[in-house]
């Protein structure tokens, strides 16, 4: 997108705003749902009984995260009504047949009009949220905005959509900026805020959004755009159960920013950007693993000494039913997926090498040695990956290879759901991960399979760096009455999604619309 249509997108973002502000209906209504809006008894609702002979000390068991679950009550995707198919861009850009579509993993890409904006984009989605759930606006307590997108440089997104809350101005949160990563800081921040002791009993809206655009060259066929509002809340059907179920990645890379405020194409170097989203992955993966394990109890000598028989009790890439990754382009992922294989190879050596080390005093004829290979998913290991440093691994084109047909069909089963929008839609930066929440409800939740008891873990990246991994668990909210009526499931997310008929209806362009 040119200056000249960011310009003019703006001046719609305005527009739609001032719009909206008229409507004079909305937000002023009495919502059907306003009185049974979880909220916590006040001070003076409280009954208190004083005795001055007798103490009764009640001793109970903590439960993770003290039963609160807080988590995803809704979701509302946005995407532009247009869109250029990966086959068209080739031919167009004068490369080989099947560069993008194979190459990438991609079939086509979201582009806006040129009145159309971040803003306006955020609008759209946050109205629709609120009125698909019918959301009274006075009842949202937190409003958070995650997105590298900037039409100005000072007044955020986040006060652009106020004028949807006329009524109301008592709402937390800002607008947050970290390249892809924004949105899920959003959300790590509304979890907690809904967790805590400040929390007044009111919704939180997170709103990921950016337009993800570059200039001719070989990062072109991965633009996009797209928008997601996420409704969170206590006694969530995707719930994040226990807090301590995530892990976080930091650290200081140039491997995509924006210096040029006069342009919005990136300085992208894309051989560090792919080794940097590894390093980040595995980080995360490896203390994810690490804080799940110790939860569960599962320490060295409990369920992994002896003959590591009980190796599969440690978490691993097959532990959780679905598997949402920040997706620049598909086949990245499906690459990041093969090598969690690599690492849970990696951490099983470890261990082995650890029973090795305290059976170091048994008889000599012990068995007990250094594998000389690792068997994961029926299919082995050379000693070598399993040693070699991790950096000097991201190149190697033969591991590539093995890694991806050991995790083929794991990944089928897997992911393919969640990565299923993002193939049409594109890139859509820090609202990735959350399109592919989306599309992991709108698929498996339409399907029926996405049942209580199943579980999905969410990797979420952010160049420069940032990245976190944290878990979901699916509940049936009904069996926990502590939203004063108001229940939200998965069935209701999956009918006002309705993403495969939506993204069916976009109107094809042609790619010559990204030289405008």
């Amino acid at each position: 997108m040119t200056s000249r249509a960011i310009a003019v997108g703006a001046v719609a973002g305005a527009i739609a705003s001032t719009a909206l502000k008229r409507h004079n209906s909305f937000g002023r209504k009495n919502s059907k749902n306003s009185n049974t809006t979880s909220r916590p008894p006040s001070s003076s609702a409280k009954t208190t009984t004083t005795t001055t002979t007798t103490t009764t000390t009640t001793t109970t068991t903590a439960t993770p995260g003290d039963g609160k679950n807080v988590g995803i009550l809704a979701l509302e995707v946005y995407t532009p009504r247009t869109y250029i198919s990966q086959s068209s861009l080739e031919e167009h850009s004068g490369v080989s047949p099947g560069r993008y579509t194979l190459g990438l993993g991609q079939e086509s890409l979201a582009i806006t009009g040129d009145a159309e904006d971040v803003n306006s984009m955020a609008l759209t989605v946050t109205h629709g949220l609120l009125e698909k759930y019918d959301i009274d606006p006075k009842d949202v307590g937190r409003l958070e905005v995650g997105t590298e997108t900037l039409v100005d440089k000072s007044k955020s997104t986040k006060t652009v959509l106020m004028d949807l809350f006329p009524d109301n101005s008592d709402i937390e949160g800002a607008t947050v900026i970290n390249a892809c990563y924004g949105g899920t800081a959003a959300l790590l921040n509304a979890f907690n805020w809904v967790e805590s002791s400040a929390w007044d009993g009111r919704y939180a809206i997170v709103v990921a959004v950016d337009i993800a655009t570059y200039a001719r060259g070989p990062a072109r066929p991965t633009c996009g755009a797209g928008a997601v509002a996420v409704l969170i809340g206590r006694n969530a059907p995707l719930a994040l159960v226990d807090p301590r179920e995530r892990a976080t990645h930091a650290s200081n890379v140039y491997d995509f920013f924006k210096p040029d405020h006069s342009v919005e194409y990136p300085v992208v170097d894309g051989a560090l950007s792919q080794a940097c989203y590894y390093r980040a992955l595995e980080d995360c993966y490896d203390k994810f693993c690490d804080r799940v394990d110790r939860l569960n109890g599962a320490t060295l000598e409990e369920v992994g000494g002896g003959d590591g028989s009980k190796d599969n009790e440690h978490f691993h890439a097959e532990a959780a039913d679905y598997f949402v990754f920040h997706a620049p382009y598909n086949k990245l992922v499906q690459k990041s997926y093969g090598r969690m294989h690599l690492m849970d190879a990696r951490r099983k050596h470890a261990r082995e090498l650890l029973r090795k080390d305290s059976e170091e005093k048994k008889d000599d004829n012990d068995k007990s040695t250094a594998p000389q290979d690792s068997d994961i998913g029926g299919s082995a290991l050379a000693e070598e990956y399993l040693t070699k440093p991790i950096g000097e691994t991201y190149s190697d084109k033969a591991l590539e290879g093995a890694l991806k047909s050991i995790s083929k069909s794991s990944y089928a089963q897997r992911l393919t759901d969640a990565n299923a929008a993002s193939k049409i839609v594109g890139n859509t930066y820090t609202a990735s991960v959350f399109l592919g929440l989306a599309s992991l409800v709108n698929r498996a939740g339409g399907r029926g399979e996405l049942t209580p008891g199943k579980t999905a873990v969410v990797f979420s990246y952010g160049s420069g760096a940032m990245a976190t991994m944290y878990r979901l668990h699916v509940r049936d909210p009904t069996l926990t009455a502590n939203n004063n009526g108001r229940v939200f499931t998965i069935e209701e997310m999956v009918k006002n999604l309705d993403l495969t008929a939506r993204l069916a209806s976009r109107e094809e362009v042609h790619p010559q619309e990204l030289d405008l």
